[in-house]
């Protein structure tokens, strides 16, 4: 056997044993997903920039015009630029989306840790409260409460990151007992660290490494759940532009199919491209 083979074998060995989270190379898919999710950041923050046309001000005689180079995704009803409309509502979707996720970690977060870290009754009472709310649909959850709270899209984000304290909280619950067990946090309480010291300085920290790759899939789902409560007319009233009620105002004309198709491919393309990114992330970790 020659050098170059051994080297040539040495270095197939060692690449089947690198760890996979090491890889250097993203996924094309992974790739094309990042840059869907940064077009969308970047519609919600500045919408102006790519959409120049008045999205609540339209001209009568451009209504129900297909799709073109003048209007990407066509006009509706009023005139009206649909991309622009699609573009400045963006900004809505995103920020309610993140509202619910937001809500639905620290809560959730919370009750997690507090239940894992403290046993006994506490547990156990925490444990049936987080039972309750799984046992409860997410977007009937959802619906209640919006519908307690007042039709508007912040209500819709407040709702939707209710109904995903269950979620977060179970996760957090089995990932704070699973790390109590570490070594680590053993070898930190026999050194003389207090309880809260060790729970936020070593317990917490490692616990909440799978929150990462939970909250980007619940930011999609947190998407879907509030464009389906717009469409339901949970949301902002017309003129606002979220992609729910782009939907749902759109269905009133079959023969302008281009209201429905393009603020939904929309809502599709940018929840498939957070979950394939929550994929990664886990296959990462």
């Amino acid at each position: 056997m020659t050098a170059t083979t051994v080297v040539g074998s040495w270095r197939t060995a060692a690449a089947r044993t690198r760890p996979a989270g090491r890889l250097a190379a993203v996924p094309p898919t992974v790739a094309i997903a990042f840059a869907v999710l940064l077009v969308v950041l970047l519609w919600s923050l500045a919408p102006g920039v790519f959409a120049s046309q008045d999205p609540a001000g339209g001209v009568p005689a451009d209504k129900l015009l297909g799709p073109s180079a003048a209007h990407w995704f066509g006009t509706d009803h009023l005139g009206r630029d649909l991309f622009s409309r699609v573009v400045h509502g963006t900004a809505s979707s995103v920020t309610s989306a993140l509202v619910a996720v937001t809500i639905g970690v620290v809560v959730g977060g919370a009750i997690g840790l507090v239940a894992g870290s403290t046993g006994g009754w506490t547990d156990v009472l925490l444990a049936r409260v987080v039972d309750v709310l799984l046992a409860i649909p997410s977007f009937l959850l959802a619906v209640v409460i919006v519908s307690s709270l007042g039709f508007q899209t912040v209500n819709a984000a407040i709702a939707t990151g209710i109904s995903a304290v269950a979620v977060f909280a179970r996760v957090m619950r089995a990932e704070v007992i699973k790390t109590r067990r570490a070594v680590f946090v053993e070898a930190a309480v026999l050194q003389g660290g207090s309880r809260t010291h060790v729970l936020l300085r070593h317990v917490l920290p490692n616990a909440s490494r799978s929150l990462l790759a939970l909250a980007v899939l619940q930011f999609g789902l947190s998407i879907l759940v509030i464009a389906g409560l717009a469409f339901l007319g949970y949301g902002d009233p017309p003129p606002a532009s979220d992609w729910g009620l782009l939907v749902s105002a759109g269905k009133d004309y079959p023969t302008a199919p281009w209201l429905v198709y393009a603020p939904a491919l929309v809502v599709v393309a940018t929840v498939v491209s957070v979950n394939r990114i929550s994929r990664w992330l886990r296959r990462t970790d």
